[in-house]
């Protein structure tokens, strides 16, 4: 591999570590309503399991509330059985059409767990960036042994590497610093 290959690999990798971290940050509870929390929710859905968005529209009516229409009304059992199947601790109020869920304002206790989870999340995916600038040097010392590169061009590369590890390093303290600002706003 040479220099622009590696560090193309490395920054595309980087980028789907961050955008990982950035739907699972979705998925954590605020104090509002957010179509983003039942993303993870899958539906048994004639025996496979099914991401809820594609069995049913999902929509934010009021800033409590989750508001989910099936495609097919023969799916609201399955779906309100997913629903308390996850982990979501919410329950779903099924009226024959629609399902609602009311998101509870969150207690200082769960604020303050949801934003460990927060931290945690962001922590995996900084060791995941990591891994990647190790396995980027990695590819840089081979070219350097296979004579693909000189080794001025491998420190370069690695030093390029760095770079790019600092600034996805960066991306994710700011989106989990965000996010735990947003937990805790009451």
């Amino acid at each position: 591999m040479d220099q622009d290959e590696i560090l193309m690999d490395a920054e595309e990798r980087m980028e789907k570590a961050v955008q990982v971290l950035t739907n699972a940050l979705k998925g954590v509870r605020t104090g509002r309503a957010n179509a983003g929390l039942v993303d993870s929710v899958r539906v048994d859905y004639y025996g496979s399991p099914t991401p809820l968005k594609q069995v049913a529209n999902i929509s934010v009516p009021e800033p409590q509330q989750i508001m989910i229409r099936p495609f097919d009304a023969g799916t609201l059992d399955a779906i309100a059985k997913a629903i308390v199947a996850s982990d979501l601790g919410m329950a779903p109020n099924n009226d024959g059409r629609v399902i609602r869920l009311n998101v509870p304002p969150l207690s200082t206790e769960r604020r303050k767990q949801l934003t460990g989870r927060v931290k945690d999340l962001a922590e995996e995916t900084r060791v995941a960036i990591r891994n990647i600038r190790r396995d980027a040097n990695k590819h840089a010392d081979q070219s350097e042994k296979d004579k693909v590169m000189s080794e001025d061009d491998r420190d370069a590369t690695k030093e390029k590497i760095q770079e790019l590890t600092r600034k996805f390093e960066g991306v994710v303290n700011d989106r989990a610093a965000s996010k735990e600002k947003e937990v805790m706003e009451q």
